[in-house]
């Protein structure tokens, strides 16, 4: 097994904590009804059953943690995950009346995890942001009991999916152009490519993976505006306005033409962004 510096993954902690936690944080409750598509085909596939104890990657302020306990009932046990102390203290609050959750602020990609704990690890969007996969899964693996499953959601390809590359493209028509960043590097979108996914895994010694390519509708709560303003919060368009130092009056500008773009995908059960997510599932031998 390939060691990893617990300092890796110390960029992805300060962004976490201080610059995107605050803003997920007060995101909650949107982002949760806007991602209850993929959570709800997470656990479909991840068939989580009563007294299982589960691992929840990546849990941010606990909507995944919380939904598999309901899942695994009382004599089950579900500990999220993450590397945000501002995200884990909206879950540990949300925690007071769960007897079988516990949250714990670390990086998974090096926690010393409890060896053969879990008969499942799920995560959605968690598993994208390790500096060095491969011994990150490594160390999954190992809290893993023999035969556990990893179940976990990634974006799929860009093109696929407009919550990002419309309101990007919108944005740059807006504003102006932003550095380009490489999207195989930590991030959204660094696991986008099944063929990688495989390798990864493989190289981390799961076995059975299966990757399953889904399109689904994201369902965003609210109007038209609520939307707009939310990509300006959490996303490319955010990035966009801080790079250029956007003043009210651009930003405004910037959410009207995002209203403009998406009004095409409102519906009589009210919008729905197509998206592509990867699903993956693998085991660790018996």
């Amino acid at each position: 097994m390939r060691t990893m510096d617990a300092q890796a993954n110390r960029d992805q902690k300060d962004f976490w904590t201080d610059e995107a936690g605050p803003k997920w944080v007060a995101q909650q409750a949107y982002m949760d009804a806007l991602l209850r598509p993929v959570l709800d085909a997470l656990l479909i596939r991840a068939r989580l059953a009563n007294g299982q104890h589960v691992l929840d990657l990546g849990c941010g302020a606990g909507e995944s943690t919380f939904r598999a306990a309901e899942l695994i009932g009382a004599d089950g046990h579900a500990m999220g995950i993450d590397i945000s102390p501002t995200l884990l203290k909206v879950a540990e609050a949300r925690a007071r009346n769960h007897s079988n959750v516990s949250f714990v602020c670390e990086d998974a990609a090096t926690h010393r995890f409890d060896v053969r704990r879990f008969h499942r690890m799920i995560s959605r969007f968690g598993t994208m942001f390790f500096d060095d996969p491969v011994p990150a899964f490594e160390n999954i693996l190992g809290s893993l009991r023999p035969g556990g499953q990893m179940i976990f959601a990634t974006w799929g390809q860009i093109d696929a999916n407009p919550y990002f590359k419309t309101v990007a493209r919108v944005a740059r028509d807006v504003l102006g152009p932003v550095p380009k960043t490489d999207p195989d590097l930590p991030g959204p979108f660094a696991l986008r490519d099944p063929g990688r996914i495989n390798a990864i895994l493989t190289d981390a010694d799961f076995k059975e993976i299966d990757i399953e390519v889904v399109s689904l509708d994201l369902t965003p709560q609210g109007t038209l505006r609520d939307f707009a303003e939310n990509c300006c919060v959490i996303g490319p368009a955010e990035r966009a306005l801080v790079h250029h130092k956007a003043d009210a009056a651009a930003r405004e500008r910037l959410i009207k033409r995002l209203e403009l773009h998406f009004q095409g995908y409102q519906s009589s059960a009210g919008l729905q962004i197509p998206a592509e997510i990867n699903f993956v599932t693998a085991r660790k031998s018996s």
